[in-house]
């Protein structure tokens, strides 16, 4: 018994069988066991801690001194990193989809494409909203819009809806301020910088396959009509902002374009402008990520909120209402940087380290399978980004990697984490129930969709990683 502990302790074979026993632990207590996804990756972090050998202080901490432990560090270091950032663009989202901003920008577009092109219209409005509002949520919104541009265009539901989820599904997936690039971000030090840059160099050409392509070659075959109870729209509740002129689309632009260009121009001003120089802190403080999405939340919160009669009472409720469903969030990413932690400190990174090096396979394409796995495994993006992020992480130090390679990873990290999309995937139910699609449907149209985002986006970061490293 103790010379197979011992095994599976210091070799490099034992230490792989631990490290998929973790994973598999993780995927039944998640699928089978329907724990919420915190408290699986946190159950299966410990466990996998003991499991190898750790030090129950070096785990938890002492009595007395608790703040070096695994546990501490493992979510202390990420959500430092990540809180103010997703909390911040949470409450941008909330009010850019309050003003109304959607719609400006649906209309906009639609006028300037025509019935011919609504479908890249609904597209590029899934692209541009999606960057500041979570998936859901822009689902929630945008449906209506979609339902009343499909009627107008007398054609198939499918044709309409799908560039458009396409477009919320890329940017959920590659950009920040969206929870797995920003997590990512920490977990792999990288800054958002390169992360924006990249997100869209690899992205983009992902949602032109996916939303545009895949989208106009099915929407022609696949024929959904659109019910007429889906016109009617609910009765807006007493809000006086419903009554006010809506924003201008070019104003929801420019809200939106400001924190990325910040944190874009902190990122060139690093490689253009010496180092120390006034010019460059300022670009600096000004794009550092937490100042960049404040500045926008702030401008957001007069020119959307108190220049059109809001109050800061108003504001304050919106935020509140628009914070409480971060907190779960927020915690299952924490244990997702525990449990990378723990695989760091067992020393199972060094092992699949070796493994991978004498396989030959390049670490992009080792990150890009396991994210797809854990993905089609048990269907949440999260979890999948979180947990490949943790199982990489250990393996990139020592490499020299640049900031671009490392972004390059991270996104295949990402394009993993959307692959296949199917019945274990809430959003798979999402789009089915508000887009009257059958699950057949669903899977030819979707699953495919997001089948096709992910291979595309990865193809691109990988022929960039093998052009950069």
């Amino acid at each position: 018994m103790g010379s197979a502990v011992d095994w599976l302790r210091t070799t490099t074979p034992g230490l792989l069988v631990l490290c998929g026993l973790a994973i598999a632990v993780l995927l039944v207590a998640i699928i089978r066991v329907k724990l919420e996804p915190f408290i699986a990756l946190l159950l299966t972090g410990l466990a996998l801690a003991l499991a190898a050998g750790l030090p129950v202080e070096k785990i938890v901490g002492t009595a007395l001194k608790s703040g070096d432990s695994l546990l501490e560090t493992g979510f202390g270091s990420i959500l430092g990193h990540i809180a103010v950032i997703i909390g911040l663009g949470t409450v941008l989202g909330a009010i850019l989809e309050r003003s109304g901003g959607a719609d400006v920008l649906t209309e906009r577009l639609l006028t300037l494409f025509g019935p011919k092109g609504a479908p890249v219209a609904m597209g590029l409005v899934g692209l541009i909203f999606g960057i500041p509002v979570f998936f859901d949520i822009g689902i929630f919104v945008l449906a209506p819009l979609i339902y009343v541009a499909a009627k107008r265009g007398g054609r198939s539901l499918v044709l309409y809806a799908l560039p458009m989820v396409a477009g919320l599904s890329m940017t959920h997936a590659f950009l920040p301020p969206h929870p797995g690039p920003v997590a990512l971000g920490g977990l792999l030090g990288v800054s958002l910088g390169w992360l924006i840059l990249m997100g869209l160099v690899c992205g983009l050409p992902g949602f032109v396959a996916a939303g545009i392509v895949w989208g106009s070659f099915i929407g022609k075959r696949v024929q959904v009509e659109v019910p007429e109870e889906f016109l009617v729209r609910p009765e807006p509740v007493e809000d006086v902002a419903a009554e006010r002129k809506p924003p201008s689309a070019a104003l929801i632009g420019v809200i939106i374009a400001i924190p990325l260009v910040l944190i874009l121009g902190a990122t060139f001003g690093t490689q253009l402008l010496h180092k120390g120089s006034r010019p460059l802190q300022v670009l600096t403080f000004l794009g550092t990520p937490a100042v960049a999405l404040l500045i926008a939340v702030l401008v957001a919160f007069y020119v959307l909120g108190v220049r059109r009669g809001s109050s800061v009472a108003e504001l304050n409720a919106l935020t509140a209402d628009s914070l409480r469903p971060v907190g779960m969030l927020l915690l299952v990413v924490g244990a997702g940087a525990f449990f990378g932690k723990v695989i760091s400190a067992t020393g199972i990174g060094d092992a699949l380290a070796h493994t991978m090096s004498e396989a030959g396979l390049p670490v992009i394409v080792l990150a890009y399978l396991i994210s797809c796995g854990l993905r089609i495994a048990q269907g949440s993006a999260t979890v999948a980004i979180v947990t490949t992020g943790g199982i990489v992480a250990p393996l990139l130090p020592g490499h020299d990697y640049s900031q671009v390679s490392l972004a390059l990873i991270a996104m295949a990290i990402a394009a993993g984490s959307i692959i296949l999309s199917h019945v274990n995937d809430g959003g798979f139910w999402i789009i089915s129930k508000f887009f009257n699609m059958t699950v057949k449907q669903t899977l030819m149209t979707w699953s495919v969709l997001e089948t096709i985002l992910s291979v595309v986006s990865f193809a691109v970061a990988a022929v960039l990683f093998a052009v950069v490293s």
